[in-house]
């Protein structure tokens, strides 16, 4: 394991130059000191967790200190936010301190969120607050121990710096951890902008360092987009079946490596609700969680206008319709796994569907439900589950369905039936009521409660001892949390 002077450093995005990037130096913070950090990330970069105890942990995220090979950058792009063309944004609150490769040979991307103003910044003032740093923090390791494509995060560190957002709050940074930060709107900057030099630049950086396997192929450039589509579409599969809501799917917000990143008001479904809005600055629901398939074709559609200089219309029409076929493939392969279903029959479409129906019009807990599902057999859960539902009659008949479509499924025993279900369904999720009783206790300086929920979040299908507090339904206060961007 290594040291934190130990870290070898590779800044190939640093080393594209300024019309790509700022060189913009952090804003210390005060005070810095440790809030979370997770020994997973950190073994991303062969560092020893007990180095994040150490007072120079908390100064080099904190802005204090800096390492002498790092070159920190705010990166330039422009994007589509909600619907709206805007000509540039970039890193306003952010900068890549540097890419750092372990020994396995994988680069990692430090970013560090809440740094401090760049040229970026707009009218704001550069900071993170303490809030939304741990619900990013959190929601990057919780989304990875599901097995959803995120960025990842290593720490996160608090400070006695004030920042008003719609009060006074602490000022925190998280650092990021993800292969590349390269968004949909790096290409639609430099396409808007006509300069074509710039972009052929990037779309040579892209390729070359992350999609190396696309040059075996006759139009390599067409070969990366196909993969970026599919990957978005197997990424947002796995949002809807796991119902984590993103919140602001701007296409400056939307990685190209198909990861998720950039958390804002995002939330998990409680109760489900296909219409749920989760960012309460999205007035007309452009982001709501039945849109988030759709805006997501919205998005890869932006993202080919901007290929168009290196690839043929029709092609990137014909990439485009992948999307929804992939995304559907992906979406109904995890939904028969979590009902515990095997093999695939041409109505199970219908049976999810009608399930989810039920559940909407009874307000039934989408992730409690599906574990509880696999607690039992199928004729015992669902005797028990109905209950749940103000349309029983409904229910009973959507459960013979059920309970015939397992039958039809195969032979194996309840105790298999339950392992295979518990591994797909998780018990705890991240709700918004458990992420606001950790920020409650982290900003009167006990961070107790975020490193407990932290633990207990990268075991979601594990049932833990003495942790049945995270696996309850919310409190009727917690199901109405207002989530904005400057969350």
């Amino acid at each position: 394991m290594k040291a934190l002077d130990e870290l070898t450093f590779d800044n190939r995005f640093a080393r594209l130059g300024d019309a790509f990037s700022t060189h913009v130096l952090p804003e210390p913070l005060d005070e810095p000191r440790l809030v979370v950090a997770s020994k997973a990330a950190m073994a991303l970069l062969d560092l020893d967790p007990a180095v994040a105890e150490t007072p120079v942990f908390a100064e080099l995220f904190g802005g204090h200190k800096l390492w002498t090979e790092a070159e920190p950058r705010a990166m330039v792009y422009s994007g589509h936010q909600f619907g709206g063309y805007t000509p540039q944004l970039g890193d306003g609150r952010g900068l890549l301190l540097g890419e750092v490769y372990n020994e396995a040979g994988e680069h990692w991307d430090l970013h560090l969120k809440g740094a401090g103003m760049t040229p970026y910044s707009r009218m704001g003032d550069g900071r993170a607050v303490l809030r939304s740093s741990i619900r990013e923090f959190l929601a990057s390791e919780a989304l990875h121990a599901l097995g959803i494509p995120t960025s990842r995060a290593l720490c996160v560190i608090s400070s006695s710096t004030p920042v008003w957002r719609e009060k006074q709050e602490r000022g925190a940074m998280v650092l990021r951890l993800a292969h590349s930060h390269i968004r949909f709107g790096h290409f639609e900057y430099f396409y808007y902008t006509k300069k074509p030099e710039q972009q052929a630049e990037l779309a040579e950086h892209v390729l070359n360092l992350h999609y190396p396997e696309c040059r075996e192929q006759p139009e390599p450039y067409l070969a990366m987009f196909r993969e970026i589509v599919e990957r978005n579409a197997e990424m947002i599969a796995k949002w809807q079946a796991y119902g984590f809501c993103h919140g602001v799917m701007n296409t400056d917000n939307m990685s190209i490596l198909g990861i998720t990143f950039d958390f804002g008001p995002f939330a998990f479904l409680d109760d489900f609700d296909a219409h749920f809005i989760c960012n309460h600055s999205d007035h007309e629901g452009r982001y709501s969680f039945s849109n988030q398939v759709p805006i997501g074709q919205w998005n890869l559609s932006a993202l080919a206008q901007a290929l168009t200089p290196f690839i043929s219309v029709e092609a990137l029409k014909e990439a485009l319709g992948l999307y929804l076929p992939l995304y559907q493939a992906h979406y109904l392969d995890l939904m028969r796994r979590r009902l515990g279903l095997t093999t695939a029959e041409e109505d199970d479409q219908t049976l999810v569907e009608g399930l989810l129906k039920l559940m909407q019009n009874s307000g039934v807990d989408y992730t409690l439900f599906l574990r509880r599902l696999g607690d039992e057999s199928a004729t015992l859960a669902v005797a028990r589950l109905r209950d749940d539902f103000v349309d029983m009659a409904g229910f009973d008949a959507w459960a013979e369905r059920y309970k015939a479509r397992v039958a039809r499924d195969g032979d194996y025993t309840q105790e298999q039936r339950r392992e295979r279900m518990h591994a797909v369904n998780p018990l705890y999720i991240l709700r918004n009521y458990l992420a606001q009783n950790a920020i409650t206790a982290a900003e009167s300086g006990d961070y107790s409660e975020v490193r407990r929920l932290h633990d207990v979040l990268t075991r979601p299908f594990e049932e833990q001892a003495g942790m049945e507090q995270y696996a309850q339904r919310p409190p009727d206060w917690g199901k109405h949390l207002e989530i904005s961007c400057s969350s």
